[in-house]
């Protein structure tokens, strides 16, 4: 039965307790979307407290129910309705779980939930379902503490999972207990963990996908240590090699020395980083996108009452837009002139519908989230929202080309903002293009300015804008910014022409 203060509380509470570490994520619905209000992470290493009988320590359970202690005080506020707590892997391995349970229990004054694997696999799909943006099959790979989950499936259906008992802290006592980061070492555990990924060769590669997607500590560390580089946060093969390597030259675990690594994900990094080469030389991976939800993510989207028919971008950009007070108006505007001039420059331009086009457009959205927060300087103030803001169902790779487009919508155009790995740098600059043409022609803010126009491009490169000498007389300032545009666009090699006669 719901409480009466369930309906007026708008706040969720999520207890993961993990192998490794015990998380606590409090969230509350806004504008359609979810915001993150507090997180809470312990290191707890609960499965470094099994024995070789699989039974969990007096030491390792304190350090859990002090930490259950911390997280009870937070959920005092909150529907027992609205809150989630689950136990994973080291829970369901240690024959003495439910002693510990039975404990967490009187701690958190609510009940823990004891989830298999194959449960845990769903909901951590469920959880980058709800996150990413994808509308191909996708193998979603989760290395935690004591176990490895591997799902692949479609939108929000998942069609194979698995749930493989290893994990960077069982890993790290079997393979790295001696502190050591030697080859030897690292070979050992990659040999073990390929053993136990052969049988899901077959039946997994039979089904294929088209994109890989992780989202744990391991992924997500080694996705910090990118973007400290100035690198994309795409995890290549390559770069595990590479990373393997420095490791192996620090020799020893309390030596890692690796730029842009936290201190309290090195103690288990070779391990994790093992099991992940192991995937991704079993599976022929080639590259992985880090994902901003797993298994909490799952839990949370799977109590809340969200409309699951929106598309989880357009639930983003709309909290966004909403949050902002963006003028929609104007962003539909915009958006139309973006499609019309695309329609007509996409075949000279070899431009295709593809993902830098859908961010194109959601760009229209957001190209003016910053006007909030002041005119001068809207532009940099809406590229750094873009960029530090919860944005569900748009990884880094997108942060960034939307980021560019925000930025530089207007004004000088600094070409090194338009690197990213969304698409290469000449479709994003010719995109670029098609948005600040289209701002330009919707100076005035109305929807009946614009005469009918047309619009190609010639051999040299050279925008042809056909607009009638007689309203570009009338309207002298949309005129002047095109002019002006000139010498804007002379930094993509492009021009712009305006003297039509019709």
């Amino acid at each position: 039965m719901i409480s009466k203060n369930s309906a007026s509380s708008p706040l969720y509470a999520i207890i993961d307790l993990g192998s490794n570490s015990f998380h606590m994520m409090i969230t509350r619905q806004l504008a359609d979307s979810v915001q993150v209000v507090d997180k809470v992470k312990r290191k707890v290493r609960l499965a470094a407290g099994l024995n070789s009988d699989n039974l969990l320590s007096e030491e390792a359970m304190a350090r859990g129910l002090e930490c259950l202690s911390f997280f009870a005080e937070r959920l005092q506020d909150i529907p027992t309705e609205n809150v989630r707590i689950v136990a994973t892997a080291t829970l369901r391995l240690a024959q003495n779980s439910q002693q510990f349970i039975n404990r967490a229990n009187k701690v958190l004054g609510q009940e823990v939930r004891l989830i298999s694997g194959e449960q845990e696999a769903e909901l951590i799909y469920l959880g980058v379902a709800h996150t990413s943006c994808c509308q191909e099959k996708r193998f979603v790979i989760d290395i935690g503490g004591a176990s490895t989950e591997l799902i692949v499936g479609t939108a929000l259906k998942p069609t194979k999972i698995c749930s493989l008992d290893i994990g960077c802290v069982t890993f790290n006592r079997q393979y790295f207990s001696d502190g050591l980061l030697t080859q030897a070492n690292f070979n050992q555990a990659i040999l073990a963990a390929k053993e136990v990924l052969s049988p899901l060769i077959a039946p997994y590669s039979s089904i294929g996908w088209q994109s890989v997607l992780g989202g744990s500590g391991t992924m997500q560390a080694l996705a910090e240590v990118l973007l400290f580089q100035n690198r994309p946060s795409i995890i290549s093969y390559n770069f595990l090699k590479e990373i393997q390597q420095q490791l192996i030259e620090n020799q020893s675990v309390q030596h890692i020395n690796i730029a842009g690594l936290t201190s309290e994900r090195t103690p288990v990094i070779a391990s994790g980083l093992s099991i992940l080469i192991a995937i991704f030389e079993s599976f022929a991976i080639e590259q992985l996108q880090l994902s901003s939800g797993a298994l909490r993510e799952g839990l949370l989207y799977e109590m809340l009452p969200c409309n699951k028919k929106v598309s989880i971008r357009k639930r983003t950009t709309r909290s966004l837009m909403h949050r902002y007070h963006v003028d929609e108006q104007h962003a539909y505007r915009v958006k139309a002139q973006v499609k019309s001039l695309f329609q007509s420059l996409s075949s000279a331009w070899q431009l295709d519908k593809d993902n830098s086009y859908e961010l194109l457009l959601t760009s229209c959205d957001l190209h003016e989230i910053g006007l909030l927060l002041e005119f001068k300087h809207h532009q940099k103030h809406s590229a750094y929202i873009i960029e530090n803001a919860e944005l569900p169902g748009f990884d880094q790779a997108d942060r960034q080309l939307l980021k560019a487009f925000v930025k530089l919508y207007k004004g000088d155009i600094d070409i090194s903002l338009l690197k990213q790995s969304v698409t290469d740098n000449q479709t994003a600059g010719y995109l670029l293009v098609i948005l600040r043409l289209s701002i330009i022609l919707c100076r005035l803010r109305k929807d009946d300015v614009l005469p009918h126009y047309q619009s190609s491009v010639d051999v040299n490169n050279t925008i042809n804008l056909c607009l009638p000498k007689d309203w570009l007389a009338e309207h002298p300032l949309i005129a002047d910014e095109l002019v002006s545009e000139e010498k804007h666009l002379a930094t993509l090699g492009l021009s712009v022409n305006i003297q039509c006669n019709i």
